[in-house]
Protein backbone atom coordinates (compact mmCIF):
# COMPACT_ATOMS: atom_id res chain seq x y z
CA UNK A 1 0.00 0.00 0.00
CA UNK A 2 3.15 2.22 0.20
CA UNK A 3 4.14 1.21 -3.46
CA UNK A 4 4.22 4.28 -5.50
CA UNK A 5 5.61 2.94 -8.41
CA UNK A 6 3.99 4.13 -12.15
CA UNK A 7 2.79 7.33 -9.62
CA UNK A 8 3.71 11.01 -10.15
CA UNK A 9 4.07 13.19 -7.15
CA UNK A 10 4.91 17.30 -7.20
CA UNK A 11 5.94 18.24 -4.08
CA UNK A 12 6.80 22.43 -3.92
CA UNK A 13 9.58 23.64 -2.17
CA UNK A 14 11.05 20.46 -2.38
CA UNK A 15 14.82 21.73 -2.22
CA UNK A 16 15.28 21.86 1.09
CA UNK A 17 13.70 20.81 5.26
CA UNK A 18 10.43 18.97 4.96
CA UNK A 19 9.85 19.61 1.16
CA UNK A 20 13.06 17.77 0.56
CA UNK A 21 12.78 14.90 2.76
CA UNK A 22 8.98 14.83 1.10
CA UNK A 23 10.55 14.77 -2.24
CA UNK A 24 12.84 11.85 -1.40
CA UNK A 25 10.65 9.68 0.27
CA UNK A 26 8.05 9.29 -2.27
CA UNK A 27 11.10 8.89 -4.42
CA UNK A 28 12.40 6.21 -2.33
CA UNK A 29 8.36 4.23 -2.57
CA UNK A 30 8.86 4.43 -5.99
CA UNK A 31 7.29 7.02 -7.39
CA UNK A 32 8.82 9.69 -9.87
CA UNK A 33 9.33 12.87 -8.55
CA UNK A 34 8.54 16.75 -9.72
CA UNK A 35 10.19 19.64 -7.34
CA UNK A 36 9.36 22.74 -7.36
CA UNK A 37 12.31 24.80 -6.19
CA UNK A 38 13.12 28.38 -6.56
CA UNK A 39 16.21 28.24 -5.07
CA UNK A 40 18.90 27.37 -7.71
CA UNK A 41 21.32 25.77 -5.65
CA UNK A 42 18.66 23.87 -3.65
CA UNK A 43 17.24 23.01 -7.01
CA UNK A 44 21.05 21.40 -8.29
CA UNK A 45 21.50 19.82 -5.05
CA UNK A 46 18.11 17.71 -4.54
CA UNK A 47 18.37 16.97 -8.44
CA UNK A 48 21.46 15.52 -8.16
CA UNK A 49 20.55 14.00 -4.69
CA UNK A 50 17.19 12.23 -6.77
CA UNK A 51 18.58 10.98 -9.74
CA UNK A 52 21.98 9.68 -7.69
CA UNK A 53 18.96 7.57 -5.78
CA UNK A 54 17.89 6.29 -9.40
CA UNK A 55 14.84 8.56 -9.02
CA UNK A 56 12.78 9.79 -12.02
CA UNK A 57 12.94 13.20 -11.55
CA UNK A 58 12.08 16.63 -12.86
CA UNK A 59 13.17 19.50 -10.98
CA UNK A 60 11.79 23.11 -11.96
CA UNK A 61 13.57 26.18 -10.79
CA UNK A 62 9.91 27.72 -10.10
CA UNK A 63 8.45 30.51 -8.19
CA UNK A 64 4.71 29.45 -7.19
CA UNK A 65 4.20 32.55 -6.86
CA UNK A 66 3.83 33.69 -10.21
CA UNK A 67 0.83 32.68 -12.25
CA UNK A 68 2.96 31.73 -15.47
CA UNK A 69 5.97 29.72 -13.77
CA UNK A 70 3.63 27.59 -12.33
CA UNK A 71 1.73 26.78 -15.52
CA UNK A 72 4.99 26.26 -17.34
CA UNK A 73 5.38 23.54 -14.59
CA UNK A 74 2.14 22.04 -15.24
CA UNK A 75 2.89 22.14 -18.90
CA UNK A 76 6.35 20.54 -18.20
CA UNK A 77 5.09 17.74 -15.99
CA UNK A 78 2.29 17.03 -18.38
CA UNK A 79 5.04 16.51 -21.32
CA UNK A 80 7.16 14.70 -19.20
CA UNK A 81 4.56 12.17 -17.47
CA UNK A 82 0.87 12.69 -18.96
CA UNK A 83 -0.85 13.37 -15.53
CA UNK A 84 -0.05 13.36 -11.94
CA UNK A 85 -1.18 11.47 -8.85
CA UNK A 86 0.11 13.67 -5.94
CA UNK A 87 0.28 17.34 -5.02
CA UNK A 88 2.27 18.53 -1.87
CA UNK A 89 1.69 22.16 -1.22
CA UNK A 90 5.17 22.44 0.53
CA UNK A 91 6.19 26.33 0.29
CA UNK A 92 5.67 28.27 3.21
CA UNK A 93 7.30 30.83 5.23
CA UNK A 94 6.99 33.58 7.97
CA UNK A 95 9.13 35.37 6.33
CA UNK A 96 10.79 36.70 9.40
CA UNK A 97 7.57 39.00 10.06
CA UNK A 98 7.71 39.17 14.01
CA UNK A 99 6.12 42.09 15.17
CA UNK A 100 2.52 43.50 16.32
CA UNK A 101 -0.19 43.55 13.69
CA UNK A 102 -0.67 46.84 13.79
CA UNK A 103 2.97 46.96 12.08
CA UNK A 104 2.73 45.00 9.43
CA UNK A 105 3.82 46.84 6.28
CA UNK A 106 1.32 46.21 3.25
CA UNK A 107 4.39 44.67 1.34
CA UNK A 108 4.98 42.60 4.09
CA UNK A 109 1.08 41.09 3.84
CA UNK A 110 1.52 40.75 0.65
CA UNK A 111 4.85 38.73 0.30
CA UNK A 112 2.80 36.43 3.33
CA UNK A 113 0.01 36.14 1.17
CA UNK A 114 1.98 35.34 -1.62
CA UNK A 115 4.11 32.66 -0.33
CA UNK A 116 1.23 31.18 2.59
CA UNK A 117 -1.89 31.10 0.39
CA UNK A 118 -1.15 32.40 -3.30
CA UNK A 119 1.27 29.20 -4.33
CA UNK A 120 -1.02 26.96 -2.58
CA UNK A 121 -4.14 28.34 -4.68
CA UNK A 122 -2.04 28.74 -8.21
CA UNK A 123 -0.52 25.47 -7.60
CA UNK A 124 -3.56 23.53 -7.10
CA UNK A 125 -5.68 25.14 -9.23
CA UNK A 126 -3.39 24.57 -12.01
CA UNK A 127 -2.96 20.87 -11.16
CA UNK A 128 -6.41 19.66 -10.53
CA UNK A 129 -6.92 19.24 -14.26
CA UNK A 130 -3.78 16.18 -14.25
CA UNK A 131 -4.86 14.72 -11.27
CA UNK A 132 -5.97 11.21 -12.11
CA UNK A 133 -8.48 9.56 -9.98
CA UNK A 134 -7.45 8.32 -6.82
CA UNK A 135 -5.21 11.36 -6.88
CA UNK A 136 -4.23 13.04 -3.91
CA UNK A 137 -3.48 17.00 -2.60
CA UNK A 138 -1.61 17.56 0.40
CA UNK A 139 -0.63 20.83 2.05
CA UNK A 140 1.68 21.38 4.85
CA UNK A 141 0.24 23.57 6.89
CA UNK A 142 1.45 24.48 10.69
CA UNK A 143 -0.02 23.80 14.41
CA UNK A 144 -0.11 27.75 14.38
CA UNK A 145 -3.41 27.02 12.21
CA UNK A 146 -4.88 25.47 15.59
CA UNK A 147 -3.68 27.96 18.08
CA UNK A 148 -2.95 31.55 18.30
CA UNK A 149 0.70 33.00 17.64
CA UNK A 150 1.66 36.43 19.12
CA UNK A 151 3.53 38.58 16.83
CA UNK A 152 2.77 36.33 13.49
CA UNK A 153 -0.58 36.97 13.51
CA UNK A 154 -0.75 37.42 9.74
CA UNK A 155 1.05 34.29 8.99
CA UNK A 156 -1.17 32.32 11.36
CA UNK A 157 -4.15 33.77 9.93
CA UNK A 158 -2.76 32.59 6.52
CA UNK A 159 -2.63 28.53 7.70
CA UNK A 160 -5.81 29.12 9.28
CA UNK A 161 -7.20 29.40 5.73
CA UNK A 162 -5.51 26.37 4.51
CA UNK A 163 -7.74 24.37 7.38
CA UNK A 164 -10.92 25.82 5.50
CA UNK A 165 -9.75 25.61 1.88
CA UNK A 166 -8.60 21.44 2.52
CA UNK A 167 -11.68 21.10 3.88
CA UNK A 168 -14.23 22.62 0.94
CA UNK A 169 -11.73 21.35 -1.81
CA UNK A 170 -12.27 18.32 -0.54
CA UNK A 171 -15.96 17.87 -1.22
CA UNK A 172 -15.30 19.85 -4.49
CA UNK A 173 -13.15 17.19 -5.44
CA UNK A 174 -14.59 13.93 -4.19
CA UNK A 175 -17.35 13.07 -6.47
CA UNK A 176 -13.77 12.85 -8.97
CA UNK A 177 -11.99 10.34 -5.97
CA UNK A 178 -9.33 12.85 -5.28
CA UNK A 179 -8.50 13.53 -1.62
CA UNK A 180 -7.70 16.65 -0.10
CA UNK A 181 -5.83 16.70 3.14
CA UNK A 182 -3.10 18.89 5.28
CA UNK A 183 -0.45 18.14 7.98
CA UNK A 184 0.48 20.81 10.06
CA UNK A 185 3.43 20.59 12.39
CA UNK A 186 4.36 21.86 14.98
CA UNK A 187 8.37 23.18 15.14
CA UNK A 188 10.93 21.33 12.79
CA UNK A 189 14.20 21.82 13.02
CA UNK A 190 15.05 22.65 9.24
CA UNK A 191 17.27 25.38 7.71
CA UNK A 192 14.26 27.86 7.81
CA UNK A 193 13.74 27.05 11.31
CA UNK A 194 17.19 25.91 13.14
CA UNK A 195 15.08 25.22 16.48
CA UNK A 196 17.80 23.70 18.01
CA UNK A 197 20.28 26.54 17.48
CA UNK A 198 17.87 29.20 18.47
CA UNK A 199 17.11 28.00 21.72
CA UNK A 200 19.87 29.00 24.48
CA UNK A 201 22.11 26.03 25.54
CA UNK A 202 21.22 26.14 29.24
CA UNK A 203 17.69 25.41 27.96
CA UNK A 204 18.34 22.67 25.87
CA UNK A 205 17.36 20.23 28.93
CA UNK A 206 13.74 21.81 28.81
CA UNK A 207 13.12 20.61 25.31
CA UNK A 208 12.09 16.88 26.38
CA UNK A 209 9.25 18.41 28.73
CA UNK A 210 7.93 20.80 26.59
CA UNK A 211 6.20 18.21 24.08
CA UNK A 212 5.18 15.29 25.34
CA UNK A 213 6.80 13.23 23.14
CA UNK A 214 10.27 14.61 23.80
CA UNK A 215 11.79 15.99 20.98
CA UNK A 216 10.88 18.94 18.15
CA UNK A 217 9.88 17.39 14.74
CA UNK A 218 12.04 16.19 11.84
CA UNK A 219 11.54 16.38 8.37
CA UNK A 220 11.09 13.01 8.09
CA UNK A 221 7.62 13.11 10.27
CA UNK A 222 6.33 15.04 7.76
CA UNK A 223 7.36 13.21 4.85
CA UNK A 224 6.19 9.99 6.57
CA UNK A 225 2.53 11.80 7.26
CA UNK A 226 2.23 12.30 3.60
CA UNK A 227 3.12 9.34 1.97
CA UNK A 228 0.16 7.96 4.51
CA UNK A 229 -2.11 10.36 3.16
CA UNK A 230 -1.13 9.93 -0.33
CA UNK A 231 -1.37 5.60 0.31
CA UNK A 232 -4.44 3.79 -0.21
CA UNK A 233 -3.57 3.06 3.51
CA UNK A 234 -5.93 6.65 3.83
CA UNK A 235 -8.24 5.85 1.03
CA UNK A 236 -11.29 6.86 3.37
CA UNK A 237 -9.27 10.57 4.62
CA UNK A 238 -10.12 13.66 3.38
CA UNK A 239 -10.78 16.97 4.70
CA UNK A 240 -9.14 16.76 7.02
CA UNK A 241 -5.80 18.10 8.98
CA UNK A 242 -2.95 15.37 10.63
CA UNK A 243 -1.75 17.63 13.71
CA UNK A 244 2.20 16.71 13.69
CA UNK A 245 3.19 18.07 17.10
CA UNK A 246 4.51 15.62 19.34
CA UNK A 247 1.12 16.26 21.53
CA UNK A 248 2.23 19.99 21.98
CA UNK A 249 -1.10 21.10 21.50
CA UNK A 250 -2.60 18.82 23.47
CA UNK A 251 -0.39 20.10 26.15
CA UNK A 252 0.18 23.68 26.37
CA UNK A 253 -0.12 27.57 25.49
CA UNK A 254 1.95 30.56 24.51
CA UNK A 255 3.02 32.77 27.84
CA UNK A 256 5.38 35.86 28.73
CA UNK A 257 8.93 35.15 30.14
CA UNK A 258 10.13 37.23 33.30
CA UNK A 259 10.91 40.22 30.89
CA UNK A 260 7.35 40.08 28.76
CA UNK A 261 8.92 38.10 25.95
CA UNK A 262 6.32 35.82 24.36
CA UNK A 263 7.66 32.49 23.93
CA UNK A 264 6.18 28.82 24.03
CA UNK A 265 9.43 27.64 25.49
CA UNK A 266 9.63 27.42 29.04
CA UNK A 267 12.52 28.32 30.76
CA UNK A 268 12.21 27.37 34.56
CA UNK A 269 14.29 25.71 37.27
CA UNK A 270 13.47 22.97 39.34
CA UNK A 271 9.43 22.03 38.06
CA UNK A 272 8.06 25.32 37.95
CA UNK A 273 5.87 24.81 40.91
CA UNK A 274 6.58 25.79 44.67
CA UNK A 275 7.49 22.03 45.61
Amino acid sequence: MLDFTGKVALVTGGGAGIGRAIAETFGRAGASVVVAEIDARRADDVRAALESAGVDALVSPCDVTDRAAVDGLMDAVKARFGALDVLVNNVGDFLGVTKRFELVTDDELDALYATNLKSVFLTTRAAIPLLREGGSVISISSIEAFRGIPMTTVYSAFKHAITGFTRSLALELGPKHIRVNAIAPETTDTPQVPIHAMIAQEHQDHIERWIPLGRFGKPEDAAGAALFLASDLAGWITGTTINLDGGALAAGGWYRDPRGIWTNVPVVTGNGFNF
